[in-house]
């Protein structure tokens, strides 16, 4: 008797088939998303439904569609009076602050929703002007928002909708007692939906005060399978946005691949990118959910028939494929998460051939890099951009090959005549190397395009390999050495301030490591420093993460690049690039530190 079959998996729903409304399907549908991610599904239906929800999911899995898309569900366009909002999202970070705003101001275009960002460092008169009219979404920073309400120049209580986004890290960076002041201004009834990598003790606490009955949703880390990893060469160019076409373009020129998947995010940017190359002579075919199944299976026909050298795909559209012929895997944009990553490139590299996987860094990007390398276990190699010499040496390398490959081979006789005929008036080497010119020339012919002047950018020094896995102190929730990537629309700023986690509970703030006996000497700044005076100090319970995150959230300068912290009993001392000093003093001015307005300025004794 044959065992029944196993259960098929269920289909993952459409946006559409979750009901939502046809201007957000649209926008949707134009910004090339192809179907919702797991938490998406997860969260979507209880949130429509006007529930509360705690979800735990690793960063770069689609949490912002997912709260935004029901908050703009259920928003009434302009229905705010002055100073007021109808729905409030509280992110740690200036930079997590404009992704978010951008992405619900996508999406509610169509819609017509005003959205307004608040973080450190902005301009307040804008921020004023906008809010006493009345805005439908604000997206802040808890210093930024509980300065507004101190202000009375914002007011939450026709707030109808709160969403808490990345939570432990907002409690990691100091503001929990923030964030308390804040939704004890909001009203009782309304919706609140809170979205942590993590779930210790604090975020259950918060959770259990602030939520009512909420849904639970929870997205685990895909489990990789275990073995070994494919034999891939790992290179990655880190590029400003604007010239990630152009580097792409010299990258394929330098690599010379036989077959190669170049992935996108959207299918928007596959068929912009494809059409982007083909100009550039390559043969490149997109491959995305919004194309036919017979359109799908035409091109992956003709690009396992070598008809097309690239196939310029999202990650839906090529699951489950295999191209024996595959030698390069490009990722166009830093995959979400790492298992995408070991996903990708696992495409190559098979059967005991060396594949090749190239990534596509921007410049903020790079720590994403550091999170792919721990689970890897393997070093990713940050290369410079090809420049145009290397273009050209690369050129006259395969014209060579060529010419040996040309005289091995033999048949030459037809061409002696002509060859004999020019070393009578013309050495032997001229008239090779006029022929290698001429050659060359014609190898160069549509490749201006890609020889434009790319910036050289190179890796922050602090980027010396992977991090060993660790524990969290005591007191904080283990799981937080479970933290995962971060994707480009949720990179933050390293916390490097915080005690060292793991072995060393004892371990003293930086502050008081004059007490510790000889020290390592500091390495010298790679950038002229100021000293910032702050006026708390321990007295106040000031810390340095208090200070690396207040910095970094409301000023958006990465924590690398803040110098020695000094904390004594009434005030701090902090190095910070020179440049940057003014921005820093205006956004701590703007903003609160251990829950109060403290003085800011430069240090008189610079």
């Amino acid at each position: 008797m044959k065992a029944p079959p196993p259960p098929a998996a269920p289909e993952t729903p459409t946006f559409d088939a979750l009901g939502l409304k046809p201007e957000l399907v649209e926008a949707l549908t134009s910004l090339g998303y192809e179907e919702p991610t797991p938490i998406q599904a997860a969260a979507l239906p209880p949130l429509l439904a006007q529930k509360d929800l705690l979800g735990i999911a690793a960063t770069g899995t689609g949490k912002t569609a997912a709260f935004a898309l029901p908050l703009l569900q259920h928003l009434t366009p302009g229905a705010a009076g002055p100073h007021s909002t109808s729905a409030l999202v509280l992110v740690p970070t200036r930079e997590l602050a404009m992704q978010v705003s951008e992405a619900i101001h996508r999406y509610g275009q169509k819609l017509g929703v005003s959205v307004l960002p608040l973080y450190g460092g902005q301009e307040i008169g804008r921020q004023l002007r906008v809010l006493k009219r009345g805005v439908d979404v604000i997206v802040a920073t808890p210093g930024r928002a509980l300065d507004h309400l101190r202000r009375k120049t914002m007011k939450l209580d026709q707030v109808r909708t709160v969403v808490l986004d990345e939570a432990d890290e907002m409690l990691d960076m100091g503001f929990a007692d923030d964030l308390e002041a804040i939704l004890s201004e909001t009203p009782e009834k309304r919706q609140t939906a809170l979205f942590s990598a993590t779930l210790p003790p604090r975020i259950a606490s918060i959770a259990e005060r602030h939520l009512r009955s909420p849904v639970r949703v929870r997205i685990e880390k895909e489990k990789l399978e275990a073995g070994e990893m494919p034999r891939v060469r790992q290179t990655a160019y880190i590029v400003p946005r604007a010239f990630k076409i152009a580097t792409l373009g010299r990258v394929l020129d330098l690599e010379s691949p036989t077959a190669a998947i170049v992935f996108c995010r959207t299918r928007t940017e596959v068929d912009e990118l494809t059409t982007s190359l083909n100009g550039r002579g390559w043969r490149a075919h997109a491959l995305h959910g919004g194309m036919s199944q017979e359109q799908r299976d035409r091109v992956i026909k003709q690009f396992k028939s070598q008809a097309a050298d690239l196939l310029i795909a999202t990650d839906v559209a090529a699951r489950g494929l295999d191209i024996p012929r595959l030698t390069h895997v490009v990722n166009f944009d830093v995959p979400n998460a790492p298992e995408a990553y070991v996903h990708r490139i696992g495409r190559t590299g098979r059967a005991g051939r060396e594949g090749v996987a190239i990534t596509l860094v921007e410049p903020r990007e790079h720590r994403l890099l550091r999170n792919i390398e721990r689970l890897t276990g393997q070093r990713i190699e940050v290369t410079a951009v090809p420049t145009v010499s290397d273009l050209r040496a690369r050129r006259l390398e395969m014209i060579r090959s060529s010419l040996r490959e040309t005289l091995v081979a033999g048949e030459l006789d037809g061409f002696r005549g002509i060859a004999e005929d020019l070393s009578g008036e013309f050495s032997v080497m001229d008239v090779a190397a006029a022929a290698i010119k001429l050659l060359q020339e014609k190898e160069d012919e549509g490749k201006d395009s890609s020889e434009q002047d790319i910036p050289q950018m190179s890796a922050p020094t602090e980027r010396k390999g992977p991090r060993p896995e660790r524990s969290g102190p005591p007191g904080r929730s283990s799981d937080r050495s479970e933290r995962p990537a971060r994707s480009p629309r949720t990179e933050r700023p390293e916390r490097g301030e915080r005690p060292e986690r793991g072995e060393r509970p004892e371990r003293a703030e930086r502050g008081e490591r004059e007490d510790r006996g000889p020290a390592r000497p500091p390495r010298a700044p790679e950038w002229n420093v100021t000293r910032l005076f702050i006026g708390a100090g321990r007295t106040a319970g000031m810390r340095p993460a208090d200070l690396v995150g207040a910095i970094a959230g409301e000023a958006g300068l990465e924590s690398s690049r803040i110098g020695a912290i000094h904390i004594a009993d009434m005030y701090s001392i902090v190095e910070v690039p020179e440049p940057d000093a003014a921005r820093i003093i205006s956004a701590l001015k703007g903003s609160t530190l251990r829950g109060r307005k403290v003085t800011v300025r430069r240090d008189t004794r610079d």
